[in-house]
């Protein structure tokens, strides 16, 4: 039984259907064709006038039935689509259900172990704040996993509410490293802004946030290195402003570069790095958020093991004169 599911497979349906079709137009208007000009030489034979039996010409019957044949062939086409679509969708569906079930389950099992923990044991207070700092972690893990999703759903669904505000990248980057030093302790995150100018941009600084944490954390996860670094440096074209995130990471195959921004995608594990789970949602959702600004994000790396550069890119807007000037700045993260 198993050997003839290839029969139904959705593809192999459709371009049977598509064959059967262009067969019985050819047979046909090669019938069509022969029968036409059997009677006309029949007609002629007979000395009677054809125009009287064929006044409709040929190709006029011919073209019709080719557009018919096309329409059919377009439904069957809509169809097969929409089928692939809908498979394509239950397969994203069990995805997400497998991944983002791992993604909330291990944070709750965690708290649970060390909440049990603090139950039945009496524990020395610097080890209670160990396991404090580990339950904050798995609490923040899971509420970004949660914001991801609600958030996810709000601006896929175009109902997102924010509000622009005009800020200092560079300003904003250094806040947000500051307000989360604790996520990026054991990394080294350097802001290098070599122009010296100010790069005012109006943006949506919760939704900018949630981007920056998402790019900064797969820095911080996808790396085997002791210590992860990450440079940040911010850059203007004629047209566009570039932020440009370069770590030094297990890298990314070329062949993965666009694919890693497709929802529920999941990276493929290279041989001598272990990439622990997620989501799938991160940089699906940063690019989301990036198109939300007109803007767009790209990624370049050399390949395994040699670090990924992730680029931002926003429209850039006329700055005042009094943005610009002051001194080359240059901020540090550890």
């Amino acid at each position: 039984m198993k050997q003839a599911k290839w029969f139904f497979h959705p593809i192999f349906v459709f371009v049977l259907s598509t064959v059967a079709l262009a067969c019985s137009l050819f047979l046909y208007i090669y019938w069509y064709v022969g029968i036409s000009a059997g009677l006309k030489a029949l007609a002629i034979r007979h000395q009677l006038d054809p125009s009287q039996f064929f006044e409709a010409r040929p190709w006029v019957v011919i073209l019709v039935l080719a557009l018919l044949v096309g329409v059919i062939v377009a439904g069957i086409l809509i169809i097969f689509i929409y089928n692939v679509k809908t498979l394509q969708l239950y397969r994203l569906q069990q995805t997400f259900i497998s991944n983002f079930t791992h993604e909330l389950k291990t944070p709750v099992t965690s708290l649970k172990l060390y909440l049990e923990t603090f139950n039945r044991h009496e524990i020395p207070r610097d080890e209670q704040l160990k396991y404090i700092s580990f339950m904050l972690q798995d609490a923040d893990r899971l509420s970004n996993n949660i914001n991801s999703i609600l958030n996810l759903a709000r601006i896929e669904s175009k109902v997102y509410e924010g509000v622009f505000t005009k800020v200092d990248l560079v300003e904003l980057v250094r806040r947000f490293l500051a307000g989360n030093r604790h996520i990026f302790q054991d990394c080294d995150i350097h802001i290098e802004n070599t122009s010296g100018k100010e790069f005012y941009q109006p943006v949506i600084i919760s939704l900018v946030e949630m981007l920056l944490m998402d790019i900064l954390t797969n820095a911080k996860k996808y790396n085997n290195s002791k210590r992860p670094r990450v440079r940040i440096t911010f850059e203007d074209s004629e047209n566009s402003r570039l932020i440009r995130f370069q770590d030094n990471g297990i890298g990314i195959d070329r062949t993965e570069t666009k694919k890693i921004f497709k929802k529920f995608y999941q990276g493929h594990n290279h041989v001598d790095y272990a990439i622990p789970g997620g989501s799938g949602l991160g940089l699906y959702l940063a690019q989301h958020i990036a198109r939300l600004h007109q803007g767009k994000i790209v990624a370049d790396s050399d390949g395994a093991g040699k670090g990924s550069v992730f680029t931002l890119t926003l429209p850039r807007k006329p700055e005042r004169k009094q943005h610009e000037g002051s001194s080359s700045k240059t901020y540090s993260h550890h």
